[in-house]
Order: structure tokens, then sequence, then C-alpha cells
């Protein structure tokens, strides 16, 4: 740890006696200083505090990178430490006590900027571990989550009253103060993530793209997302995306790719009944001035006939004595009708795509691509007729085997088995081994990535 000269730590303590020469930070407050707008080496005395958290990012790049120390005391003594905050990827944080109060010093400033908060509680900069998720890309279109905030807990029903959702779920109340969300996309050639990786920084690019709209998502029990869709982006190109909330954590990056200029199928999204549907799906481009579908345009003639299913599926499930025998000491009737729901939308809803491009790495596995199709889709007979060809992603085989899982025996799930017929109907092998009841060790471990890239449909 780098220390300052003691001497210097005198010069600034004989500085402090004239007030025009320092600022005083308080709680809970963000600040944020240009160099150009600062003289010397600007210094801040700090709050006093039990334990007290100083946070420090920097919003700009330059030859020099200023270096923050921290002294836990106003009155210079032999006695008094200092310390440098490191910084990782341009933000750092200091936790100590300051009941006398303590002094900020910033070098090197020259024409950098920076932001600097202290606190009592949680850090107020941050880099969030939870990454943004992608829905899916049209050639110009992309819709993209933030990682999910206010988990939702159910508490199960009791029998003789238990009861299930309905087909066409009525999400609960959206939380009353949800953080601000907002969202940069910037084409992966503007080296973004090689840049400062702090929120401020970040959000001083221009993000690229229109968002058409935005709003919060429960996407599943994970909790609330904001949802962003975006347009006018660029076909066949990559890009990066983060996500910021509270203007000061940062969640990504994450990557991906628009399709070809003549890939035809619109977004589905935003479906009450199907919450996790959000990709692509072969149907024709929905009336101006719509570009995409959610619950407002889909046609009746394809949620209708699932809801139907769904319905049925519920009826059928309630004549097991739910909530007062158990068929499973894991699963319950709730987590059933949860399983089958992911699986018949992810069946229901064929997700387009298209194959690797040429960069494609010969060491990454291939997608479970369909070959090319038009007309009918055999999946889903209730999907109107297209005239243009396209290609889609299979389910993943787990999906299916959830369902198995969860539901009682009489329901009489069953999936193809890895060994014989699976992969020509669902993706194999991706998420599980492949073999038949052994879970995990699959070619991925996952169904998509950070990297844009989708071997199966989760759904």
């Amino acid at each position: 740890m780098r220390t300052l000269p003691r001497s210097l730590w005198y010069l600034i303590h004989v500085t402090l006696a004239q007030v025009s020469a320092q600022e005083s930070l308080s709680l809970n407050t963000l600040y944020s200083f240009s160099g150009a707008s600062l003289s010397g080496d600007p210094t801040f005395s700090l709050p006093q505090a039990q334990q007290l958290t100083v946070s420090v990012a920097i919003c700009s790049t330059g030859t020099i990178s200023p270096a923050f120390f921290v002294n836990n005391n106003t009155v210079f003594t032999s006695t008094t430490g200092d310390f440098e905050i490191p910084l990782h990827s341009g933000f750092g944080n200091w936790t100590g006590a300051t009941q006398q109060g303590g002094l900020l010093v910033v070098q090197n400033v020259g024409q950098t900027s920076f932001q600097v908060a202290t606190s009592t509680g949680a850090l107020v900069h941050e880099l969030i571990p939870a990454l943004p998720f992608l829905g899916d890309t049209t050639n110009t279109q992309a819709l993209i989550f933030s990682p999910p905030i206010s988990p939702i807990e159910s508490s199960p029903s009791a029998y003789p009253n238990y009861t299930l959702p309905p087909a066409n779920l009525s999400a609960p109340a959206q939380p009353s103060s949800p953080p601000p969300f907002s969202l940069v996309i910037a084409p992966t050639s503007s080296s973004l993530a090689s840049d400062m990786q702090t929120a401020c920084r970040i959000n001083s690019t221009s993000s690229a793209g229109l968002v058409v709209s935005n709003d919060l998502w429960l996407r599943d029990n994970r909790g609330w997302r904001s949802q962003w869709l975006v347009d006018d982006l660029t076909p066949s190109t990559n890009y990066t995306a983060y996500v910021i909330q509270d203007q000061v954590k940062l969640s990504g990056p994450i990557y991906f790719t628009t399709k070809s200029l003549t890939f035809p199928c619109p977004l589905v999204h935003s479906l009450p009944f199907c919450p996790s549907i959000s990709y692509a799906v072969p149907l024709p481009f929905p009336q101006s001035p719509a570009s995409s579908y959610d619950s407002s345009n889909l046609p009746q003639s394809i949620s209708d006939p699932l809801l139907q299913y769904m319905t049925n599926f519920t009826t059928m499930l309630l004549t097991f004595a739910c909530g007062r025998d158990l068929y499973s000491p894991l699963q319950t009737c709730e987590s059933c009708q949860e399983a089958y729901r992911a699986w018949l939308c992810s069946v229901s809803f064929p997700r387009c795509a298209e194959p690797p491009t040429s960069s494609f790495s010969p060491s990454s596995p291939t997608p479970a691509l369909t070959p090319p199709q038009s007309g009918s889709n055999p999946r889903n007979l209730f999907l109107p007729n297209v005239s243009f060809s396209y290609q889609t992603v299979l389910p993943c085989l787990e999906v299916c085997s959830a369902a198995d899982r969860a539901c009682p025996n009489f329901l009489g799930i069953k999936c193809p088995t890895p060994r014989f017929n699976a992969a020509s109907s669902y993706g194999v092998g991706f998420i599980d081994e492949g073999e038949q009841g052994v879970l995990g060790g699959g070619s991925t471990g996952a169904s998509q990535d950070r990297w844009g890239n989708v071997w199966c449909n989760p759904a």
C-alpha cells in the first residue's frame, strides 16, 4: 500500500486552515468533479462515522491516473494512518473509522473527471455481479433486460383451498420505488469494454440505437427487470451493452450481434401467459406502427389455443390432492404448473435463428438449428403460414425434463431420450451431459452466454 509522505500530510493540514481550499463531503451524497476546475491536489474533509465507506470512480481517461488517499483524522500526528485507495477498472473504495472526521486528498488529477461518495452502509459505486440479459435480436432490433430486482416470494396455497395461477397470468404489484436503470449500447469496435469500467465513464458514451419502449417486466421468480426494446441498430454488427443502476452501479458488459439484413422474423415479448418469451418468432411482420408483437397485437388464433391448453392442464393437475398428498419431497403442484408452462411456451413459439458466421470458433459447439423451412410450422400449427424461409433453434431438452421431474406421474409427461431420438426435436448435450439421468456436464453448461451465443432455446 502506497502512503503519502508525512511532510505532505503536514502541508495538507496547514492548508485546511483555509476554508476556501477545502470542501466537506456529506454522507450519502454523490459529488462529481472535473480536474479542469480544480487546482493543485484537491482535499476534502470526511464526515465523522464509526464505520465510513469512501468510494471513488474515474469518469474520464487521461495520460495520468489520479491517486486517492484517505487519512482518518483531521489532525496530523505520528499515529495517524494514511491509506491509498486502490483502483480496479477505474473505481475503488476504503472502509474504516473516522470518529473525529478525516481527509481525502487527490493527487495527479490533471484534466480527469471523477466522482466521490461517502456512506455508512452499502457501497455507492459498484460493479454489479449479475449481468444484463439478452432476449434476442433481429436485423435492427434488440431486446435487453436489466439484472433482476425485488425477487418474488409467494406463499403456497393450502389444502382444501389449493389454487394455482390462471392460464393468463396477472403479475403481482410492481415495486413501489424501483431503482432507475439506463442502458448503454455501443459497437464493439469502439473498445468500450477496454475503457474504465465505471458507471459515470460508460454513461458518458453516446448510446447506439433508439429506445422504442422501456418498462418493468417479470420474466421469472428471480425478480422484476427493466426491459428495453431498441431499434435502429445496424444489421450484422457486433455490439456491447451495459446497464447502469442509480447512475453509479454498473452491470455488464454483455455482447450481441444483430442478424443479417434479410432476417425475416419479428420479436415477440411481454406476454403475460408466457412471460419468458422474448425472442424472434416466425410470424408475418406486425402492422404499422408496431415493430414487434406483444399481448396487445398477438393474434388470438395463436394465444387462445395456448391458453386453453394451459387451462386444461391446470384442471387435470388439480384432480390431485395438491397441498395434502405429496408426490415428491421436492416438487409441488405449483412447480409442476410452472415447469409445464415453460415447456408449452418454448414449443409453441419457435425461436428464429441464423447459422453461425464464418468467424464462429470451430471449437465452439454448433447451435441446435433446424433445416431451413417455410409455410406452416410443424411444432405449432396455429402459427400462420409464412412465405419466407427461416431456421429455428430447438428448445433445450432440459425444459422438457424439468416438467417431467416436477409433475405427478399420472399426467404422463414423457420426454425423448438423449440416446435415441431426442436430438431431432430438442437441443441435447448443452446444459446436461446428454446421458439419461445425468444432470450438468454439458458442452456449454448453459443455453446461452454473455457473448450472445444461443445453443438451444430455454424459453
